[in-house]
């Protein structure tokens, strides 16, 4: 469910982003007050709102309960966290050191006390 609600995040963000880019700001009317158009208000009309304006709002609203619902999913899910899962520094062997082998055991590379010579010992007399 995480998944259909990351998608559907990203999808809204995109799309708030587009509606916003194509919007014309209200100083676009601007120039009105100088006597360059028919407005009598200093920043455009404040009429009925227009369709991206509208679109904006929903896409506003559709962002923000994703974004509660996926902070409020991530909260709850505190099981699956990488970090919570590490084991504490003193329980780790040392970054870089092998852990520790058991002696006569044929992968721990090391020869049996029963027949171990001392360094320098020489096989021949």
């Amino acid at each position: 469910m995480s998944v259909l609600l990351i998608f559907i995040h990203v999808v809204i963000c995109i799309a708030l982003i587009m509606i916003v880019l194509l919007q014309t700001g209200k100083g676009a009317d601007m120039g009105a007050v100088f006597g360059g158009g028919g407005s009598q208000t200093l920043f455009g009309s404040g009429g009925a709102s227009t369709f991206l304006g509208k679109a904006t709002t929903v896409a506003a609203i559709v962002f923000m309960l994703t974004s509660f619902a996926l902070a409020f999913i991530s909260g709850h899910h505190r099981g699956n966290s990488v970090i919570l899962n590490k084991k504490p520094a003193a329980e780790r062997p040392a970054a870089g050191t092998a852990p520790p082998a058991v002696p006569g055991t044929p992968d721990s590379g090391s020869v049996p006390p029963a027949t171990a010579k001392p360094p320098g010992a020489n096989t021949n007399p």
